[in-house]
């Protein structure tokens, strides 16, 4: 299987996550072949991601906003807020785990939503909706979970593949928030990748001048998928 040979499709439209007076679609792989860890780490590569198991990249009528961003491993350098992040989470144990559901990772994930997100449809979630968008089939999923004495305050989600990890999503203890725990997140991932060899850590979307995605531009080097192909970010500055 390679990029040539798999059929793409355009989802209708809806309305965008992003911007309240935007359509969005998306272009997704062929529901017919079998998604594995080769695959779903090759579409990664070219811009895809996944919600569930439903793996898709933004193809939008009027808007080219979304674009895939990766950390570049090899040249990464810790910046002094990232340096001082470490120092005041140097009191958490990590493990890193194959994902699963449990109880306390569901309390967790729904006193997050209902803190960050009271406002939206992901509040007060249902077990079933954390398996729905977490988990995934193919089984290639992490959890990199951080505990403060034993209790769990923050989960990192993040799919293996054959050149790096890919973040899907991270939720914590919002009573931990003085702990910079989303930053943390990312930098455990780096970490992941920097002792298995791994040499990118894809970031999903990367919207310039959206305050959601501000905290993506302190990674460096980032680099962003445009015209199908990777570039840096200070090109992408350059050539914009």
């Amino acid at each position: 299987m390679n990029s040539h040979s798999l059929s793409l499709y355009l989802t209708a439209e809806h309305s965008c996550g992003y911007f309240a007076d935007r359509n969005s679609a998306n272009i997704v792989p062929d529901p017919k072949i079998p998604m594995n860890r080769s695959l779903y780490s090759l579409l990664v590569s070219n811009g895809f991601r996944r919600s569930g198991n439903f793996v898709y990249r933004p193809h939008c009528p009027d808007c080219q906003a979304c674009l895939p961003c990766r950390i570049d491993i090899a040249h990464f350098h810790l910046a002094r807020n990232q340096r001082r992040c470490l120092k005041k989470n140097s009191d958490l144990t990590t493990h890193i785990i194959s994902a699963r559901y449990s109880d306390e990772y569901f309390d967790l994930y729904a006193r997050y939503l209902n803190a960050r997100h009271h406002d939206s449809s992901m509040a007060n979630p249902q077990e079933e909706d954390f398996k729905h968008f977490l988990l995934c089939d193919w089984k290639q999923t992490l959890f990199i979970e951080s505990r403060l004495n034993q209790r769990l305050i923050s989960v990192t989600v993040a799919d293996y593949l054959s050149d790096g990890l890919s973040a899907v999503y991270t939720f914590f203890d919002p009573a931990e928030d003085k702990r910079s725990l989303g930053t943390h997140a990312v930098l455990q991932q780096i970490w992941f990748s920097q002792l298995y060899q791994l040499p990118y850590v894809y970031l999903g979307y990367w919207i310039k001048d959206h305050p959601k995605m501000h905290y993506k531009n302190s990674f460096k080097p980032l680099q962003i998928f445009q015209q199908n192909q990777w570039v840096s970010d200070q090109q992408l500055m350059i050539n914009s």
